[in-house]
């Protein structure tokens, strides 16, 4: 089966971004989201992204206007029925993923590939909630899709060679450079990643620096381009925990254990970038 269609559950800030990059490399896109608001401020926000590029003169305005062409939207996951791969994008929240699968799994034209960004949830419980388990796998995207090269492909237990196979060829159609990776607690990028920023947390709650200080070793003693605290606030507090609580429980080791302070915030409300406080202040 050749991928034409594509399918994205879920608007924010990776649905959208994956809608963008999907649309920019020829392919038909099905954004589908509950909530009408959230696919408005997706579009609009693949709107933006496609204007800068026309600013700096990496796409003509009448590429940007053909991208949103390929681009449809739907708050009715039945529309999603004739795509060739369906791609959750939700929030990082096993529960919710599992009823999105076998509502996909129930829509969905046989054939048809599930997969998710999930950043750390395991594939291979997933796929078991379904009754195609050969037929779905991981597309982790980095954030921001658009600029990010890496997307790990994860199998699950039951992913056939066929699908991973299929998978990797849209990856690399649509411009990424798509990594074998083994279905495991935070695959590869988290299980490093997350970590780090939780050891940073640790170093504010402990008063050994300022989130400033912190972010300035990482960025001038580590060649870091972001440090871990304002990376921490760009990918969302509340994600950054549920990737923490996913490897403390799934791994069963106290190297796992969030910093209280991450829980803290959330706990409060202080996302990061997208409720406009974080570890630092967004105006």
């Amino acid at each position: 089966m050749k991928i034409e269609h594509v399918g994205v559950v879920g608007a924010g800030q990776m649905g959208s971004g994956i809608a963008q990059v999907c649309a920019a490399a020829g392919l038909r896109v099905t954004v589908c989201d509950r909530h009408q608001e959230a696919i408005d401020n997706g579009i609009k926000a693949i709107q933006s992204s496609l204007q800068r590029m026309v600013a700096k003169e990496k796409i003509s305005g009448a590429e940007l206007e053909a991208i949103l062409g390929r681009i449809s939207t739907s708050t009715r996951t039945e529309d999603l029925a004739a795509v060739d791969i369906a791609i959750e994008a939700a929030t990082e929240d096993e529960a919710i993923k599992t009823v999105i699968f076998k509502d996909l799994d129930r829509t969905c034209k046989e054939g048809a590939i599930l997969a998710t960004n999930t950043s750390s949830i395991s594939i291979t419980r997933l796929a078991a909630s379904t009754r195609r388990p050969g037929q779905v796998i991981g597309m982790h995207f980095m954030n921001p899709v658009p600029m990010m090269k890496l997307v790990e492909v994860i199998r699950g237990l039951q992913t056939e060679d066929a699908v991973f196979e299929q998978v990797t060829a849209m990856a690399e159609a649509i411009g990424k450079v798509p990594v074998d990776v083994r279905d495991s607690f935070g695959f590869v990028a988290n299980r490093i990643l997350l970590p780090m920023i939780n050891e940073a947390i640790f170093c504010l709650y402990e008063t050994l620096a300022s989130a400033e200080e912190i972010d300035t070793v990482m960025k001038l003693g580590m060649s870091h381009p972001m440090g871990p605290l304002a990376l921490a606030d760009l990918i969302g507090l509340d994600t950054c925990l549920s990737i923490m609580e996913v490897l403390h429980e799934g791994f069963n080791d106290s190297k796992y254990r969030p910093c209280p302070l991450l829980k803290q915030m959330v706990d409060a409300g202080y996302l990061g970038r997208k409720s406009g406080r974080g570890f630092y202040h967004y105006g």
